[in-house]
């Protein structure tokens, strides 16, 4: 397998990669890392956690030319909370290069200070669509020097609503741009993106590693809708969970199970869209800080969430996909400790169960929890 160094990265930066463990590429980057240096336009297929944002941010800082102060990248993410990541993420890997600017541009930020972070030069860019739209109309953003665009996450941002922003804002970059789209699914709607926008793209596909087993003990217990919360605060009695992530469908769920939690004593806080920024990322400092034990969070706030030490994950309400589901139980057990998912299951949810375990092969152990009376 060929090292950082021969893929094309210099070595200020493999220094940088090798101070913080990390020697060799993963698969993604491998693919992927060649190809972006060559100028070419890139389709890939990557879950979370295959290591993709270093598979487009180490090329990205080999083609930056710190000589001029134009906006070069942009890096378009549906949340800010990744948009927060991928930028610490870059920043990381510039420890011994000089003179490359990033700038995040989220929803929630002081405009004013962003606004002169902009006057400055930044050379890449990681955005949100909505915020970046703002700074486009504003005319406080030149779209039209970047000459590396990325579409991250795209089928979030398609879930998300975010389509039309995203074609409002590749209009005003120039076509002679390289492309480079992530995305976990390949919906219809992401292929035309990329049949609009992408040219002769190389097509990379890469499976996530089976993060479904060994390292995670899954469970499903049984029960009804009417028993979930009492059956949950059982289990949180029961398992006594050092830091837990549990995952509501909607953002009502969410924030009707952090309040009964509350009311339990539990040390709580809520992750979800309805949040204003400051308070969202107030719950995950103290949630990364072990100052609560409980983040009841929904599937959007939580993508790309990555928090040592988190021994448990709940899932309150069954996920509706495979890939959320390998998603989710995936933010426990991380760096070699032992993670347990728990997944509430009522008779209505038989049917995404089923489709779990087809789409994990594997059959999962179901419990019952008797004498579980209602509240």
């Amino acid at each position: 397998m060929p090292d950082f160094l021969q893929l094309g990265i210099r070595k200020e930066i493999n220094h940088t990669l090798k101070s913080l463990g990390i020697v060799a590429p993963t698969s993604i980057q491998e693919k992927t890392i060649p190809s972006v240096l060559e100028g070419k336009d890139v389709m890939a297929q990557a879950q979370t956690g295959t290591g993709k944002t270093l598979a487009f941010v180490l090329p990205i800082l080999e083609k930056i030319n710190v000589n001029k102060s134009d906006v070069q990248a942009l890096i378009l993410t549906p949340t800010r909370e990744l948009a927060q990541q991928i930028s610490k993420e870059t920043k990381k890997m510039m420890e011994n290069v000089e003179g490359v600017n990033v700038l995040a541009v989220y929803g929630g930020q002081d405009v004013e200070r962003q606004l002169k972070k902009l006057k400055g030069a930044q050379h890449i860019v990681v955005a949100t669509p909505g915020r970046l739209l703002d700074h486009i109309r504003r005319g406080t953003i030149d779209l039209s020097t970047i000459q590396m665009l990325v579409l991250d996450e795209a089928d979030q941002m398609l879930l998300m609503g975010f389509l039309p922003e995203v074609d409002d804002i590749i209009y005003e970059t120039r076509s002679e741009r390289q492309t480079m789209l992530f995305s976990a699914t390949m919906p219809n709607e992401i292929h035309s993106l990329a049949n609009k926008y992408m040219v002769d793209p190389e097509i990379i596909e890469v499976k996530a590693k089976k993060i479904t087993v060994g390292e995670i003990k899954q469970v499903v217990i049984e029960t009804t809708d009417r028993r979930k919360q009492a059956t949950l605060l059982h289990l949180l009695q029961e398992h006594r969970p050092f830091l837990a992530i549990i995952f509501c469908r909607t953002k009502i769920r969410a924030q009707k199970l952090h309040e009964a939690l509350i009311a339990n004593g539990y040390e709580s806080d809520e992750l979800h869209g309805d949040l204003p920024q400051s308070k969202r990322t107030k719950a995950m400092k103290r949630f990364r800080e072990a100052k609560i034990q409980f983040l009841v969070a929904t599937d959007v706030a939580a993508r790309g969430l990555d928090v040592e030490g988190v021994t448990h994950v709940f899932n309150y309400d069954i996920p509706h996909d495979v890939e959320s589901y390998v998603h989710r139980i995936g933010r426990t057990g991380r760096a070699g400790g032992d993670g347990l998912a728990i997944t509430l299951v009522a008779p209505k949810d038989l049917e995404f169960l089923r489709m779990i375990e087809k789409g994990i092969n594997q059959s999962l152990e179901t419990q019952v929890i008797k004498g579980i009376s209602l509240p």
